[in-house]
């Protein structure tokens, strides 16, 4: 399910991030803004994966530790009373006397009854008082020299030696795809800004430039006065979106949604692609703009 997620994460990382190159490279902005939010979006979503597949694995290691702790504790526990005995913690007052001892026998029982009664009286006290915490800290210095659990986790046999030299194949493969990425993501940027940089137009020998328009609107109170208003504003506000100044821009009316403007100067492939890309970029709402064509027109054309 992971390999899924990670598969169409890439797969949209990878198409929004193109997007965003081709739509700054046509010079519509709002469309490569909403291409890198998603992007965003996207990645955000991946490095969440991720984070999560890493903190499940720490979950694991931590269970695996306390595991190996109580173990360990239980271990400890265990020496301190030992099996077979009864549960008794002094053995020597179950054992027969070899020879018979007569005035000293009792003596002797009276004695160890008081010492029995102290030792659990001190134990009680210890007990009681003693915080559970140092077992358990004890428990948990000594799980690191556990043996590791044979029915899930890595094989010792499968380790490298401590001290052991790294796979120089392995080494050479990480570095050669690290210096191909930085290779690629240098060209992506140069080339990006060798496309969308201004450069100095040369001079055309027409005299002016005209654009076919087409605006499709929706909605049933979309009037044709209401198109011609969408037009007008789209036209106005891509006025300036060439280095150019379009001082003289006229813009007229064919009907049907078709709009006919006319630019003096003539513009340059540059100052073209700015502004088809300024004209066909999401700029009203319910509104769309396309150029259907765009060239140089003579004085002498009509």
């Amino acid at each position: 399910m992971r390999r899924v997620a990670y598969f169409f994460g890439g797969a949209a990382a990878a198409g929004a991030g193109t997007y965003v190159v081709v739509y700054l490279y046509r010079w519509q902005w709002q469309r490569a803004i909403l291409c890198g939010v998603l992007l965003l979006v996207v990645e955000v979503l991946l490095l969440g994966i991720v984070l999560l597949g890493r903190l499940a694995r720490i979950e694991e290691r931590m269970r695996d530790a306390d595991r190996r702790q109580e173990d360990v504790l239980a271990r400890l526990r265990e020496k301190e009373a030992p099996s077979g005995t009864g549960g008794g913690r002094f053995r020597w007052l179950d054992d027969e006397p070899a020879s018979p001892t007569y005035v000293f026998v009792p003596v002797l029982m009276v004695t160890g009854v008081l010492l029995s009664g102290l030792a659990w009286l001190v134990q009680r006290i210890a007990a009681a008082t003693a915080r559970p915490t140092a077992e358990r800290r004890l428990a948990g210095r000594l799980s690191v020299l556990a043996a590791p659990d044979p029915d899930g986790g890595t094989d010792l046999d499968d380790l490298p030696p401590p001290g052991a030299p790294r796979d120089r194949a392995r080494t050479l493969r990480v570095l050669a795809a690290g210096v191909v990425g930085s290779a690629l993501l240098a060209a992506l940027v140069v080339g990006l800004a060798d496309l969308t940089q201004t450069r100095e137009e040369e001079a055309s020998d027409s005299e002016a430039t005209s654009l076919l328009l087409r605006v499709d609107m929706r909605g049933t109170d979309m009037t044709a006065e209401r198109q011609s208003l969408a037009a007008r504003q789209l036209w106005e506000r891509c006025r300036d979106s060439t280095s150019v100044p379009l001082n003289r821009a006229s813009l007229g009316e064919l009907g049907d949604g078709l709009f006919a403007g006319v630019v003096r100067p003539a513009l340059g492939d540059h100052d073209r692609m700015r502004l088809r890309g300024c004209l066909e970029d999401t700029g009203l709402d319910r509104t769309r703009l396309t150029v259907v064509g765009i060239g140089d027109a003579d004085a002498d054309d009509s």
